[in-house]
């Protein structure tokens, strides 16, 4: 289409040649965390605007410059999902998952942000999340950093590291925030436009700013150790011992913030230096005081988000080959041959159900049908003429080599079977 309607800008088309590698993605997602007993739970796309509003924070990017909010014809304001947890919670608030109850949920779907459209970072973009309730001690928080190092090794990514850091709770938090208030402001003209903004509203961001200009302020800044609570401290050292025992590398970032508003003690990021700019692949951290912010009961928290934009980028640098042709492509020549194709087609799939066979539809000559067969990437061409329809044969050829042999059509599935190990 070269003039007319397109796709909206940061809005992308997965195109078939892609969607193999999406759905290998998915499928092993969902198998590792179902190995931990983690359940799916499907969430909506709109969500009373509210929900992101009281628990992102009002003075966080999302909120203020990113989200996709109207206001419908009955007059409520709506928003496009920017974010999964904040719908969790409230999926959970509203059907009572959370009363004496321990959850391991875990989400995958569409988010929306208007940012500024670049690799790995899209304004419709696909995230999986996990979110557990009911669990306070340091043992979940390493749960979920081992999940995730399992993912990376069953989908054979490399080079990723892990970064953690704790922000205590709210209360202690009040202090530090008192804190770098005072130190950021009297630096004020060495801050840029954002950090002054953030500067009464979100203080703790500024830490996060990626403005190298301001690398040497924000590393003399105040660090939150100095702050942190005794349950807190503990919280932390546990989970390090757990992750020690694992054999789990990590760094701590003192600086890690991240940039929500409903984070508390544990903050965690797996970080790659293969997405440029976008170097967070999946992140994050405990949030115990958000359903008591919703008005439930006190109820602990921690789950992480991970970009599946950004981990097809890796595999396709890692040069993951994902199998997507078919396994056989039929040829059929004439007008009884091509009804009977239909339905031995039929046949093979039922005492095959793995596999994979594209019939030929729309006629064609023997040679157009072929070059079909070629471009599909099949393995084998199984055809069926005049000849082998008066025999009850096939004829079978390895688009390979060249071999091909006539095998009787009720062994043909033993045949593949044999050949595709299946």
């Amino acid at each position: 289409m070269a003039k007319g309607i397109q796709s909206v800008k940061g809005m992308n088309d997965i195109l078939p040649q892609d969607t193999p590698l999406w759905l290998y993605l998915e499928d092993t997602v969902r198998r590792v965390f179902e190995a931990y007993g983690y359940q799916q739970i499907r969430l909506p796309v709109l969500e009373q605007t509210a929900l992101f509003q009281r628990s992102i924070g009002e003075a966080t990017d999302i909120v203020e410059k990113e989200m996709y909010t109207f206001e419908d014809r009955g007059g409520d304001s709506l928003t496009l999902r920017p974010e999964g947890t904040a719908g969790t919670v409230r999926a959970g608030m509203q059907h009572g998952l959370f009363h004496n109850q321990i959850q391991r949920l875990w989400y995958m779907g569409p988010m929306f942000r208007r940012e500024r459209p670049q690799k790995g970072r899209y304004r419709q973009f696909f995230q999986v999340g996990v979110e557990c309730f009911g669990m306070p001690g340091p043992d979940i928080d390493a749960e979920l950093i081992l999940m995730t190092r399992r993912l990376w090794k069953a989908l054979g990514l490399e080079g990723l590291t892990l970064q953690l850091n704790t922000l205590g709770t709210a209360e202690t938090r009040v202090r530090y925030r008192e804190d770098l208030i005072r130190y950021f402001s009297a630096h004020k003209d060495a801050l840029d436009e954002d950090s002054k903004r953030r500067l009464h509203k979100n203080p703790l961001r500024i830490l996060d700013s990626k403005n190298p200009a301001m690398s040497a302020l924000i590393s003399e800044a105040p660090t939150f150790d100095a702050y942190l609570d005794d349950d807190s401290t503990r919280h932390f050292q546990g989970l390090c011992e757990i992750l020690d025992q694992a054999g789990v590398a990590y760094e701590v970032n003192p600086r890690l913030v991240r940039g929500l508003d409903y984070y508390s003690k544990t903050v965690f990021e797996w970080i790659t230096d293969q997405l440029g700019a976008q170097g967070t692949v999946c992140g994050g951290g405990r949030f115990d005081g958000l359903i008591e912010h919703f008005g439930g009961r006190p109820t602990p928290a921690i789950g992480f988000a991970m970009g599946l934009d950004r981990l097809v980028e890796l595999l396709k640098d890692s040069g993951k080959d994902v199998l997507s042709a078919p396994d056989a492509y039929l040829i059929a020549m004439g007008d009884k041959a091509t009804k009977k194709a239909l339905v031995l087609a039929e046949q093979l799939r039922d005492q095959l159900p793995f596999l994979r066979l594209v019939t030929n539809c729309g006629d064609g000559s023997y040679k157009a049908q072929f070059r079909r067969a070629d471009k599909s990437g099949a393995r084998y061409a199984i055809i069926l003429g005049e000849e082998e329809l008066e025999k009850v044969s096939v004829s079978i050829k390895d688009l390979r080599d060249g071999q091909q042999e006539r095998v009787a059509q009720d062994e043909i599935a033993a045949w593949l079977k044999q050949r595709l190990e299946y």
